[in-house]
């Protein structure tokens, strides 16, 4: 999947630690390090109700910042303590700003009404492995191949969020932006909100970016004639990304972010992060990026 010795060891931590237990449980996630004083705060308050709401399917997950970078660094935390809840291994509510207990009461109290916690509903079919199948097809790259495995798995299981996200970003990557629209529009509310569809939305809006080729090699040459406008970069960055130019728009963007990292309020950081998630987080290219990416940020 594209991950080194300790990142892969990092994600089989996590998938033991939260993802099994979410499964049929209510994972409530604590992003948290020793330094932080607020977390020290709010961790008397996490554990005393998770302790209380035990009986009805919560429990508590810590994860250490400094410790699982990697983990840290795929949610996207930029601030702690950083509080999820977890549900079947998707994100399903920011606990974040539940200081008190009984803001987190009240959270937790919507979701355990709102979710068959413990298996109390009818368990639909476990497609996990052919979702896993069609990602592995998707990054080795034939996104055609994929987009058929996520076609069936979505008729299996029409409820499924990974399913329905990774055929949307399986269409951007056969070229079939107008089906991934039209897939994505006619999803459900609940669907749409998903944390994995948010992200494969993300690959869609970047391939609606695309250019004609005039455009865009009109937007590479500027570029290249001035390489400190900072929107020349940008726009080529984009229509690159957007024409399957990946290592071309990383590399305009990284070079942007050596040259001032706070250009437009970390705008290239920003946009890189995006097609990250377009593309996929395990995406051999993305992890390659992302290495790249943290040895300018901390050297």
């Amino acid at each position: 999947m594209g991950l080194n010795l300790d990142e892969q060891k990092a994600v089989d931590r996590f998938r033991k630690d939260v993802v099994e237990p979410s499964m049929s449980k209510l994972v409530v996630l604590d992003f948290w390090a020793e330094w932080c004083g607020p977390c020290k705060a709010l961790t008397p308050v996490l554990e005393k109700v998770c302790g209380e709401y035990a009986d009805r399917g919560v429990v508590l997950a810590k994860i250490n910042v400094d410790e699982e970078q990697f983990i840290a660094a795929q949610f996207q935390v930029r601030s702690i303590p950083t509080v999820y809840a977890m549900f079947q291994g998707q994100p399903v509510a920011d606990l974040t700003n539940a200081r008190g207990e009984s803001q987190l009461k009240a959270m937790l109290d919507q979701l355990l009404e709102q979710l068959p916690i413990g298996g109390e509903a009818e368990a639909g079919p476990d497609v996990s492995e052919f979702v896993a199948m069609g990602e592995q097809v998707l990054a080795d790259g034939n996104g055609e191949r994929a987009a058929g495995i996520f076609t069936q798995v979505a008729e299996m299981a029409p409820d499924n969020a990974a399913a329905h996200a990774g055929l949307i970003r399986a269409l951007v990557a056969a070229g079939r932006t107008e089906e991934a629209q039209a897939h994505a529009a006619g999803l459900d509310e609940k669907l749409a909100g998903d944390p994995a569809v948010k992200a494969a939305l993300a690959a869609l809006e970047l391939a609606g970016e695309k250019v004609d080729d005039t455009e865009l090699q009109n937007l590479r040459a500027a570029a290249a004639e001035r390489p400190a406008d900072m929107d020349a970069q940008m726009a080529f960055a984009e229509a690159a990304f957007a024409a399957g130019e990946r290592d071309a728009a990383a590399d305009t963007l990284l070079g942007m972010i050596r040259t001032d990292r706070e250009w437009n309020e970390g705008a290239a950081r920003a946009r890189l992060v995006r097609m990250f998630e377009a593309v996929g987080l395990e995406d051999p290219w993305a992890v390659a990026t992302r290495r790249k990416l943290s040895t300018i940020l901390f050297g």
